[in-house]
């Protein structure tokens, strides 16, 4: 097993290696496009496609391929994706961040796919995310956390979480997790950086934030996600984000997005999703798996959660339906080219090899 699947591969990949290497110069005589690029690359943390190629037809399909990763959100996706065309196109106060949204709903709903789905489609990479849970900022003196301690204490010469994260990689998405429960004097330095665009830290260095999409999220006001009049799920959303946080706060973030609670409908594409994205680590296996109508409405039974969004389905589709193929796959059952359908028999999943009729 440890032969087919990592001795072999990596042989190959050793060789197709070393072919590349045949067929390109050792050096080169000439000062190109492409080497600059590729230098600049390695000093400024940018992508060199970013560097030589056009971000056009990404930005103009940005909204579609968002809803291709994330299910059920179509207005909120719309407001992102038109906000960030503006910014792109230079609209925007060029001293802010590239975006700044908070992200309003209830658990489970695509928020943080959306940041992934940015990160990717912006940055190409889809780590390309500094990540700060704000439950870790509730106290005042967590300030220094974000920007770095002051001189003479500890963990001066580390940097700040944020600052020093933004320094290295200045191209990312800022993904603030839970933003409701930091405390005032962050969102003070918050503020400093959606108003001017940059923050300086522990050490006097002056961070840049221009280049950043900023995304904090917030769990305030779930409980109206399943108010069925829009209008008015709007407005309260609105009321409660108005008693938390203070006016200056709210008015420099360029788009409050509100995500609805996730419908059937909804639930049955990220069923899909999630059974394509296992498709796709099951293709070095030469494997292929699919469910039969019953299977999936098992799965939309067991998995789907008003309250916790797609987040029990992830899980249930894990329990279930992938350690019943692992134990296959271990126990060598199926091989390479199987096409596997996932049905019900008696309540419970079954994997069985596909049958191909031939005429």
């Amino acid at each position: 097993c440890r032969l087919k699947y990592e001795t072999i591969p990596n042989l190959e990949k050793a060789i197709q290696k070393a072919e590349n290497i045949e067929d390109e110069k050792i050096l080169k005589e000439v000062v190109d496009e492409e080497l600059i690029a590729t230098i600049l690359s390695r000093w400024t943390k940018i992508d060199i496609t970013k560097l030589t190629g056009s971000q056009k037809d990404k930005l103009l399909n940005l909204e579609s391929y968002l809803a291709s990763q994330v299910k059920g959100q179509a207005k909120a996706l719309q407001v992102v994706s038109e906000a960030i065309l503006r910014s792109k196109a230079q609209i925007q106060d060029e001293k802010r961040p590239a975006g700044s949204f908070m992200f309003l709903g209830p658990t489970g709903v695509g928020k943080t796919e959306v940041a992934k789905a940015l990160a990717f489609q912006l940055f190409d990479d889809e780590s390309k995310i500094i990540r700060i849970d704000m439950s870790e900022y509730m106290e005042k003196h967590s300030v220094s956390r974000l920007i770095g301690a002051p001189p003479g204490y500890v963990g001066y010469d580390e940097g700040g979480q944020l600052s020093e994260q933004v320094r290295r990689h200045p191209y990312s998405i800022v993904l603030l997790d839970e933003i409701e429960k930091a405390h005032p004097d962050v969102l003070n330095i918050l503020l400093q950086i959606l108003d001017e665009g940059h923050l300086t830290d522990n050490k006097g260095v002056l961070i840049d934030f221009k280049n950043t999409l900023i995304i904090m999220t917030s769990n305030l006001g779930s409980e109206f996600a399943f108010e069925s009049d829009s209008k008015k799920r709007e407005h309260l959303y609105e009321e409660v984000v108005a008693r938390h946080f203070k006016p200056e706060f709210i008015n420099r973030i360029d788009e409050i997005v509100i995500f609805n609670a996730l419908t059937h409908e909804a639930m049955g594409q990220i069923c899909d999703k999630f059974i394509m994205e296992l498709n796709q680590r099951l293709a070095p296996q030469g494997l292929f798996i699919e469910l039969t109508d019953e299977a999936k409405d098992r799965v939309l039974l067991y998995g789907s959660d008003a309250i916790y969004g797609a987040r029990p389905m992830k899980r249930h589709i894990q329990k279930e339906i992938e350690t019943l193929l692992a134990r296959k796959i271990i126990a060598q059952s199926v091989s390479e080219g199987d096409n596997l359908i996932v049905d019900v028999i008696d309540n419970n999943y079954v994997i069985n090899k596909k049958e191909i009729l031939l005429s």
